[in-house]
């Protein structure tokens, strides 16, 4: 029921791409790419999947993004992509973020909403945030940099 991916995200027109999506595992070698496996997946292509997931982590950068179209709006990408494909409630973020305090707020939320099936989505993000900005009294993570760019969008649970 959860579906997280720790990846990299590009935005439309980032790096050439004429769309948001996520950056997989690329083919070995050129020859071995096909329109199945490019080693990127497009909102498009998520927009086609069939999920019934209770929650999708976006942990990359950028992956509240909009899908690029003049004037769009925010969550217009990727996260309308996952919630077209059947997901009811997404972890995104709004801007770059920052790869081990990424890792360590996810992580976290994933336990605090395993630990306590009355925690909601919202408030196991809250908590990890919370525990993130007190870890080992190192006040470095007390910085909205490294959690203020998450957010728990759909369903809080």
């Amino acid at each position: 029921q959860v579906l997280a991916f720790a990846t990299h995200a590009l935005i439309t027109n980032q790096k050439g791409v004429p769309e948001p999506g996520l950056v997989l595992t690329p083919p070995k070698t050129q020859q071995d790419s096909n329109d199945f496996d490019d080693g990127f997946l497009s909102a498009s292509e998520v927009a086609q999947l069939k999920l019934n997931a209770d929650w999708v982590i976006l942990s990359a950068c950028n992956t509240a993004s909009d899908d690029g179209t003049l004037g769009a709006e925010g969550l217009s990408g990727l996260a309308k992509a996952f919630f077209y494909a059947g997901s009811r409630s997404l972890l995104v973020s709004h801007w770059s973020v920052e790869s081990s305090s990424s890792v360590k707020l996810t992580t976290r939320m994933i336990k605090e909403a395993a630990n306590d099936n009355k925690v909601g989505h919202a408030e196991a993000l809250k908590r990890s945030i919370m525990h993130l900005m007190m870890e080992d009294k190192k006040t470095v993570y007390a910085h909205p940099m490294f959690w203020a760019p998450f957010s728990i969008v759909g369903e809080g649970k």
